[in-house]
């Protein structure tokens, strides 16, 4: 059971929290926590202060966050609040100390920056212990960074498997075989030196899925602040329902393209095991949320949901080189390669390509770059839109049934047959609220599109 950020926020949150695991204590869960809502981002920013050298300040900006852990266990654990209360004790020495080494750059900076941001992991993780002992449920706290074994790539570690696995299992089973609960913080691990590190984007989810992989648990349930994955984003056309079972392919072109409900990557190792991955709303417990297998069924309209993605550029290339040529599209992409640039769309002819970028950093070099092979247009302003489903490319007709719902839009890139799994066009951003609303309304019933910006 992961639970992110929102739901642990504060009291309340916290209640939920206990409230959820205290249900499936019979299914002998494991807990993995991300950082209370807000602290990452100001635990980074106190390390950019620290950097520059205001060591006073990157402490004192901490102060107000490192209260919120003390109020929750103040509520929770009133009389016993002192194993909690030294842990903070540790945690405000441990990180000024920290602070100062980055003020005096006596240690590699990607090193003290992971060293800092694991403290909200590490305090919300110690605190979920607490609370869910003081509520009587039999809990342990386990130290992520003692389980799951990383590289040096400190900021986007990758796990080493089967050391990972080895020690997830030496670590947890006795825990378990307790009957005890552990409580575990994501998105921290530590390399073999036994230096923090962190895993990146999604990690506490990451997490999750090793966590789950190594003990071959029954499923991995990702709770968040929202019922799982929807036909599409619900400020858009507000009866947007809950998808009940999608693929992992489905679920990684959903979210590649502005679902962002979960990060393909980080659940990848519990699809891998056959683990099924449910999404739940810590905030509406009762409802059934979205299962994610590793295949799905296909539905009788073949479409499960519409994603898009706004700001948008589009990038058109023509050269007569391409026409009979080989090693085009390698210099094309050898551009994008040297840029760190991600393409998203793309689209060939005989003789010009069309591609679509959603990070316009760095554009005028990519362009400089690319008239060297031919002439390029740039024309920004535009939107993604992504229409999922299991069979969607085998299915007769369907393209025609999604462009004709649509025929008075205009439509600047197609993509289909990549995926088996998805239709993808470009049309102008301004019309992307009532392009996903008139394809819900066809395909889903009734809807009312509604004010959203259809991120």
């Amino acid at each position: 059971m992961k639970f992110g950020g929102t739901s642990v926020g504060y009291v309340s949150a916290f209640m939920r929290v206990e409230n959820v695991i205290s249900t499936q204590i019979a299914k002998r869960p494991v807990v993995v926590v991300s950082a209370m809502t807000k602290v990452t981002d100001a635990l980074l920013s106190a390390f950019d202060m620290a950097k520059k050298g205001d060591h006073d300040g990157a402490v004192a900006s901490l102060e107000p966050h490192l209260k919120r852990h003390s109020e929750v266990a103040s509520h929770f654990i009133p009389a016993g609040s002192a194993v909690f209360d030294s842990e903070l004790r540790y945690a405000r020495e441990e990180l000024s100390d920290l602070l100062m080494r980055c003020a005096r750059r006596s240690l590699p900076l990607s090193m003290l920056k992971d060293a800092i941001v694991s403290y909200g992991e590490q305090l919300s993780s110690r605190l979920l212990a607490e609370v869910l002992r003081a509520k009587g449920i039999e809990a342990r706290h386990a130290d992520a960074r003692r389980m799951i074994v990383t590289d040096d790539e400190f900021g986007a570690a990758q796990p080493i498997w089967d050391e990972t696995a080895e020690l997830v299992k030496l670590e947890l089973e006795p825990i378990i075989a307790a009957g005890e609960v552990p409580v575990i913080g994501g998105f921290i691990a530590g390399n073999r030196a036994g230096e923090t590190t962190t895993l990146g984007r999604g990690g506490s989810d990451y997490s999750a899925a090793i966590v789950a992989a190594a003990l071959d648990a029954a499923e991995l349930q990702i709770w968040t602040d929202v019922t799982g994955v929807m036909t599409c984003d619900p400020r858009i056309c507000k009866d947007a329902r809950t998808i009940p079972v999608l693929s992992y392919e489905e679920a990684a072109e959903l979210a590649y393209f502005g679902a962002k409900v979960l990060h393909p990557k980080t659940i990848k190792p519990a699809v891998d095991c056959s683990i099924p991955v449910r999404v739940c709303n810590t905030f509406q417990p009762d409802e059934v949320g979205t299962m994610i297998l590793a295949h799905s069924g296909e539905t009788p309209n073949k479409i499960k949901s519409i994603a898009s993605k706004k700001n948008i550029t589009i990038l058109r290339i023509t050269s007569a080189r391409m026409l009979g040529a080989y090693g085009f599209m390698s210099a094309v992409f050898q551009v994008f390669d040297r840029h760190r640039t991600v393409i998203d769309v793309i689209s060939t002819s005989e003789v010009s390509v069309a591609l679509t970028l959603d990070n316009s950093d760095g554009l005028e070099k990519v362009v400089e770059d690319l008239r060297r092979l031919g002439d390029v247009e740039v024309e920004t302003g535009y939107a993604v839109i992504c229409v999922v489903g299991e069979g969607l490319r085998a299915s007769t007709g369907l393209a025609s049934k999604i462009f004709s719902t649509i025929d008075d839009v205009n439509v600047a890139l197609v993509s289909h047959g990549a995926s088996a799994v998805n239709l993808t066009f470009v049309i102008k951003e301004d019309m992307a609220a009532e392009v996903i609303g008139k394809l819900h309304r066809e395909f889903f019933g009734v809807t009312t599109a509604g004010s959203g910006s259809g991120e």
